[in-house]
């Protein structure tokens, strides 16, 4: 595994200049109830970089802060590459602050879905090919600025996305075999890698070990579906109606993913 300390993954809003209240842009939506440019100030972004409204975000119509997460991209670049100088402290070097978070945000859910990866005990080839990859994310995130944004994160993503390919379809027939899971239902056979099943009927189907790797599932009924070991990498699941379903043991499910749906 890797030499160097790896980042947390996990969002400390107390240790980020609100960065992602000041360098995402949005716009008026079922999401939003304004519009806002990237590098503007959200109006509800106190002095302190807390937020206004924290406790009232949903009432408010502000869904998209309640579902974004950063993977713990705001405090590495606001107490690592910037070494705990803000952008209000420093408005010079704002701009670079702003670009920055997005590349420390994506390099960071990477290394999460590696060390979810490395943690589904794959074979010892494909073990050492995730460890070589966390110990590249992981060096990048400790970069200086100059150096995250030279980044070609398109080659780096479909390195990881290959990777995890291999794990997923190991997985997956480790648990098809295990269980048993035979052939799925005539209903079943429509779903699959970035199938549209924008609100599908998908009730109490089996959908173990399946692949749903960049599904559509917008708005999807789920409800009372089995969804272990499925592969959710990439599935849009906004407003997907997850009640009763088994989405424990789903492979690379993120928590923004799980915020977007109703559960």
């Amino acid at each position: 595994m890797t030499a160097h300390a790896l980042p947390p993954l996990e969002a400390d809003c107390s240790q980020c200049f609100g960065l992602c209240c000041v360098a995402l842009p949005f716009a008026r939506s079922a999401d939003f109830p304004v519009d806002k440019a990237g590098g503007d100030p959200c109006r509800n972004l106190l002095a302190d970089h807390r937020c206004g409204i924290h406790d009232r975000l949903l009432e408010g119509g502000w869904r998209g802060c309640v579902t974004f997460d950063c993977f713990g991209a705001g405090q590495q670049v606001s107490q690592v590459t910037f070494g705990g100088v803000s952008w209000r402290e420093a408005p010079t070097t704002a701009p670079t602050m702003y670009a920055v978070l997005p590349v420390v945000r994506q390099l960071h859910e990477m290394l999460a879905h590696l060390l979810e990866a490395v943690a589904l005990g794959p074979d010892p080839d494909t073990a050492a090919a995730l460890d070589g990859l966390v110990d590249d994310v992981g060096a990048a995130t400790a970069a200086d600025a100059d150096t995250l944004l030279a980044i070609d994160l398109v080659a780096l993503r479909g390195r990881v996305g290959d990777l995890l390919r291999t794990v997923s379809a190991t997985v997956r027939e480790r648990h098809r075999r295990r269980d048993g899971i035979r052939g799925r239902s005539r209903k079943a056979r429509r779903v699959g890698p970035g199938a549209d099943l924008v609100g599908a009927d998908l009730r109490g189907l089996d959908l173990r070990a399946t692949d749903l790797r960049g599904a559509l599932l917008i708005a999807a009924d789920l409800r009372g579906a089995d969804l272990r070991w499925a592969d959710l990498l990439g599935a849009d699941l906004r407003d997907a109606d997850l009640r009763g379903a088994v989405v424990d043991g789903a492979l690379f499910v993120t928590r923004p993913q799980l915020a977007a749906a109703r559960t």
